[in-house]
């Protein structure tokens, strides 16, 4: 059964830590589903995520050969991702259920810690997903550096 992690962004932006995230979790060998609500929001990260350091491989669903990339963004939410992710990765808000994470090895909701609504967004999902019989943790870089800030039981 996998976990939830949330990372609260208050010192970097999402195109700066996501590339980290999505290194670490091909590193762990797991392909990596990115959802988030919006089509342009998706081709500006996609366009982010070419022009940084190294390589990242990946693609978009609506491109061809989606189901070979290793991290696909989609704003789709399917039960099996195409490219069968056992990464899930929310962005600005998008669903994930409890189902979709038990499925998993490990979900990340990143979320805006400087935008009141997407840090209510995420208590939203904090509680449900926990609610659910997820386990989670809470991560936060409101110092800088990123610490464990709470975990559920």
């Amino acid at each position: 059964m996998g976990e939830a992690y949330f990372y609260h962004l208050t010192a970097t932006p999402i195109e700066a830590t996501l590339p980290t995230l999505l290194s670490r979790a091909l590193g762990a060998g797991w392909r990596v589903v990115v959802r988030g609500t919006d089509e342009g929001r998706l081709r500006w990260l996609d366009d982010r995520l070419w022009e940084g350091e190294g390589f990242l491989p990946h693609g978009t669903s609506s491109a061809p050969h989606a189901a070979d990339q290793p991290v696909l963004l989609t704003t789709e939410e399917v039960a099996v991702a195409p490219n069968g992710a056992r990464c899930l990765v929310s962005i600005d808000g998008a669903d994930l259920a409890a189902s979709d994470i038990t499925a998993s090895e490990r979900a990340m909701i990143l979320f805006d810690g400087n935008d009141d609504r997407a840090t209510e967004r995420a208590r939203e999902q904090w509680r449900s997903l926990t609610g659910a019989g997820v386990k989670a943790k809470y991560w936060s870089q409101e110092t800088g550096a990123w610490a464990l800030k709470a975990e559920s039981k």
